[in-house]
């Protein structure tokens, strides 16, 4: 946990490394994921920090109240609240009553779960972070976390942190379509320029084809500067333009080496590297080993 910029001195920066320290009901964490089941256990809610994650907050009983950048908000009953990264929570209360479900995931996680049927989801979680859902989706979330919880719980069972992200992936994006069914058209036009853009970097992102990976490439597809299109990603996920380009990469070229039969060199040809050196060392740098050797040491059914 450090502090913010001089001008916002008061305010605390909360990364998810500081998650076991904050949560006494932490039920996982490894870095990048997080599961809790209490908020009560945050040192001192009436104060300001910004968070440098993407959260969710399910609601299964009682009322959540706070402000996000101080625009207050209430969540209850088969509610759920989506705080994305760079946002300034404060004034928390919560009914004695009160209980939820809560996951957070790094900004860099949440690339692998960008499917462009629910991008404006994505982005209508932007602008109005609570959505409402049906008794049964209610139930299914849960139970999407109750499973991820199993499964960490019991690793004798079959456990792997890929069928950990696999769970949540699904998890991801029942919940992102859950959210979609209620958006309209009108609701996008209400998009401000910064949003729109990043809108349209993600969709981009999501049509990737050929798998470029030049911030200048989409940058010039989005008719802007790769200054400003940088600029714009880190206000809006906090991460650059070339660190989301390269989590939508890795996480094609994962998927290939896990789950494909195709050679190490057809899946280089396929994600447009030049020679499969460049290859290597680009899985090397993301992965932490070389191709072949990830998929020796990951791939399904081994």
């Amino acid at each position: 946990m450090k502090k913010n910029s001089p001008q916002h001195s008061a305010i605390d920066e909360i990364h998810i490394s500081d998650m076991p320290k904050l949560f006494s009901g932490i039920k996982y964490f490894d870095g990048n994921i997080a599961f809790a089941d209490s908020i009560t256990s945050i040192p001192n809610l009436k104060a300001a920090f910004k968070v440098t994650f993407v959260s969710v907050v399910f609601c299964h009983k009682g009322e959540l109240k706070l402000q996000l950048n101080g625009k207050e908000y209430t969540i209850k009953e088969h509610e759920a609240l989506f705080i994305g990264t760079n946002t300034v929570v404060s004034d928390i209360s919560h009914s004695e009553d009160f209980e939820s479900k809560i996951v957070v995931v790094t900004n860099t996680i949440t690339m692998n779960f960008i499917n462009k049927s629910i991008i404006d989801a994505v982005m209508q979680i932007n602008t109005h972070p609570v959505a409402q859902f049906a008794p049964e989706e209610t139930e299914l979330l849960l139970k999407y976390y109750e499973l991820a919880l199993f499964k960490i719980e019991h690793p004798q069972v079959n456990y792997s942190r890929d069928t950990l992200m696999g769970v949540l992936r699904c998890f991801a994006l029942d919940m992102l379509s859950s959210v979609s069914r209620h958006i309209s058209e009108a609701d996008n036009s209400m998009l401000r320029q910064g949003d729109k853009l990043y809108h349209k970097f993600l969709l981009l992102l999501a049509n990737n084809e050929t798998n470029e990976r030049s911030v200048q490439y989409f940058a010039d597809k989005l008719f802007v500067s790769p200054k400003y299109l940088t600029s714009i990603c880190n206000e809006k996920s906090g991460s650059t333009a070339s660190d989301l380009i390269a989590a939508s990469i890795v996480s094609r070229i994962r998927q290939m080496l896990q789950y494909s039969d195709k050679s190490i060199k057809e899946i280089a040809a396929e994600m447009n590297f030049d020679n499969l050196s460049f290859f290597g060392k680009y899985v090397k740098k993301h992965l932490g080993d070389s191709p072949n050797n990830f998929r020796k040491k990951n791939a399904y059914g081994k």
